[in-house]
C-alpha cells in the first residue's frame, strides 16, 4: 500500500492506539500531573501545563495538515497570537500588520505597542508592489498576514510578500483560520509560522475555544512551545479532544461550506438592495485570480454591504436560518455586524482605513440546505427594499 496522504494521517490521529481497552477513539487524559518513575526520573509527561497526551495528538494532527516541523495547541486563538508575539518580538522590534485585520488582533497589537513592547506598522498587503516596497523600507522583525482578510475577504499574494520579508530577515506569520490547511498551506509557500483559532473551522461545532501555532522550522516551534509553557497559554485536554473530534470531518465540511457560500454569494449579488458582495470565488473579486492560484478553494465566508445601518436592522430582524452572533466556522449559519461586533475595538480611524462601514455584514455559511439559506436572505432583502 502507498503512504496515506497528509489528510488521511491527520484525521486518523490516535485512532486505534489505546492499548488498555482497545478503544478506537483515543481517550481523554484529564490528569493535571503524572508520577515520576523514580527520583529525578520524569516520564514523557509530568505536568499538564507542559505536556498532555491528548493535546499532543491534536498538535501532531494540525502540524501534519499544515506540513510543519512542530506546533502547539493554545487555550484560544488570541492565546496563540500572544504566544507568537512573545516568542518572536522583543522591545525595540517592529511588526507589520494588515490594515484590515481581525479586530481582536488589531486590539492586541496596538495595546502591546502602547506599552512599548514593539512598534506597529500598518500596511495594505493587497497592493503587492507597494507592500513589498514598504517591507524593504521598514525592515520589520515580523510580517503578519491574514488572507482572506476578516471581514472583507481581501486576498494577499503570499509568495512575493513572503519572499520580500525573507530579503529583510523578517519572520512571516499567516493567520490561516478562514481557510484551514485543507484549502491553503502557507508554510509550503515559505511562511515561517501559521496560527489558527481552532474555535472556528478546525473544531467546526461552536463548542470549543482554542488556538494553534505551527512552525516551518523546529527551532521556531520549540521557541513558541517554551513561551506557551512559560506564559500558561496552553490548551486543555478536553478542548483538545473536542477539536480532534471536529477535525475528523474537516475536509467534508469545508467543501460543503464552500458550496453553500458560493451559492449565497451568487444570489446576493443579484439583489438591488445589496451594494457590494465580497467573496473571492466570484470572478470579478479583485483577488479572485490570486485566490484561485494559491488556495485549494474559496472558503465558506461571505460579506456584503447594504446602504446603511437602518437597512442592516431591517435585514437582520426576522432571519430564520442565520443567527446574529460573533464567531464563524460552525455547522450553523451566522450573521455578524463587524463594526459593532467583531471589530468594535478598532478606532474610528482604523475602521475607516480598513474600509469597514456600518452597512457591512459578514456571513459564516453553515451546512444547512443552501436553498433555505438563500430564501432566508432574500426575505431579509425584501424587508430592506420595503423601507
Amino acid at each position: 500500500m502507498t503512504e496515506p496522504s497528509d489528510i488521511t494521517r491527520a484525521l486518523r490521529a490516535g485512532i486505534g492506539t489505546d492499548t488498555s481497552a482497545g478503544a478506537v477513539i483515543p481517550p481523554i487524559h484529564l490528569s493535571t500531573t503524572y508520577t515520576f518513575a523514580g527520583f529525578n526520573e520524569p516520564r514523557a509527561h509530568d505536568y499538564a501545563r507542559a505536556t498532555n497526551p491528548t493535546r499532543e495528538l491534536l498538535a501532531d494532527a494540525i502540524v501534519t495538515l499544515e506540513g510543519g516541523a512542530g506546533g502547539i495547541v493554545c487555550a484560544s486563538g488570541m492565546g496563540a497570537i500572544t504566544t507568537v508575539l512573545l516568542a518572536m518580538l522583543k522591545v525595540g522590534d517592529s511588526i507589520a500588520i494588515p490594515h484590515d485585520c481581525y479586530g481582536g488582533s488589531w486590539r492586541l497589537f496596538h495595546r502591546m505597542a502602547e506599552r512599548g513592547n514593539f512598534t506597529v506598522h500598518t500596511i495594505d498587503f493587497t497592493d503587492t508592489e507597494t507592500a513589498c516596497e514598504s517591507i524593504r523600507r521598514l525592515a520589520p522583525t515580523v510580517v503578519w498576514l491574514e488572507t482572506p482578510s476578516n471581514p472583507l475577504l481581501r486576498i494577499t499574494d503570499l509568495e512575493p510578500i513572503i519572499a520580500t520579508s525573507q530579503e529583510v530577515g523578517a519572520k512571516t506569520v499567516v493567520d490561516n483560520t478562514f481557510l484551514t490547511p485543507v484549502l491553503q498551506r502557507p508554510l509550503a509557500m515559505g511562511a515561517d509560522i501559521v496560527v489558527h483559532s481552532t474555535t472556528k473551522y478546525l473544531n467546526g461545532h461552536s463548542d470549543v475555544i482554542g488556538g494553534a501555532v505551527v512552525a516551518r522550522r523546529a527551532e521556531d516551534a520549540e521557541l513558541c512551545d517554551f513561551w506557551a509553557k512559560t506564559a500558561g497559554t496552553m490548551g486543555t485536554a478536553f478542548d483538545s479532544w473536542l477539536v480532534l473530534r471536529g477535525m475528523r470531518t474537516l475536509p467534508v465540511r469545508m467543501r460543503a461550506h464552500e458550496a453553500g457560500a458560493s451559492a449565497v454569494a451568487a444570489a446576493l449579488r443579484e439583489h438591488p438592495a445589496v451594494r457590494t458582495v465580497h467573496y473571492p470565488g466570484l470572478p470579478d473579486h479583485p483577488g479572485h485570480e490570486i485566490a484561485a492560484r494559491q488556495q485549494g478553494g474559496f472558503g465558506g465566508m461571505v460579506s456584503f454591504e447594504l446602504f446603511g445601518e437602518a437597512e442592516v436592522r431591517a435585514f437582520i430582524d426576522g432571519l430564520q436560518c442565520f443567527s446574529l452572533a460573533e464567531s464563524l466556522g460552525g455547522t450553523e449559519s451566522l450573521v455578524s455586524h463587524p463594526v459593532t461586533m467583531t471589530h468594535a475595538s478598532m478606532s474610528p480611524e482604523a475602521l475607516a482605513k480598513a474600509g469597514l462601514s456600518g452597512g457591512l455584514l459578514r456571513l459564516s455559511v453553515g451546512l444547512e440546505d443552501p436553498a433555505d439559506l438563500i430564501a432566508d436572505l432574500q426575505a431579509g432583502l425584501e424587508r430592506v427594499t420595503g423601507l
